[in-house]
């Protein structure tokens, strides 16, 4: 399988990844719409990742100070976890980072795909605490 990894620039692709957040997150994770939906959507970047012509995963990183990124809203569709969609959206923002001079990455990553951001270079530095009423923890990685 193919994946397409690319920055959503258009009103399409942004429509395409509000989709799958709200697939992943609001229904199937069951945090409240107004939660996901945060206001914040115009401050980022967002990536989107397409197989076989449909929307499987997607991110959006945030410049939350000078040189300090945070990943945010990392998200792939159930039938295609494990197939490295998360690892090649990850490859594509820090990319993206990379060329607006972010050398730091930051994020609040569910504890149960912290292994998956160790396994990436991103180290805890914080202990769990709740979001959305899901256990996370922070996570970071210096570039």
């Amino acid at each position: 399988m193919s994946v397409d990894v690319r920055v959503a620039d258009g009103e399409d692709d942004r429509e395409a990844a509000l989709t799958v957040r709200r697939e992943v997150f609001i229904e199937e994770q069951g945090v409240s719409e107004d939660v996901e939906m945060d206001g914040k959507e115009d401050e980022a970047v967002h990536f989107l990742a397409i197989a076989d012509d449909d929307p499987v995963g997607t991110a959006r990183l945030r410049e939350v100070e000078p040189g300090v990124g945070k990943v945010e809203r990392v998200a792939v569709v159930a039938d295609h976890r494990g197939e490295g969609v998360g690892r090649d959206l990850m490859e594509r923002l820090e990319a993206e980072a990379d060329d607006r001079g972010i050398d730091r990455l930051v994020m609040h990553a569910q504890t149960r795909v912290e292994a998956f951001y160790d396994r990436l270079g991103y180290e805890r530095t914080s202990d769990v605490f709740e979001e959305a009423g899901i256990d996370h923890v922070e996570m970071e990685k210096v570039r």
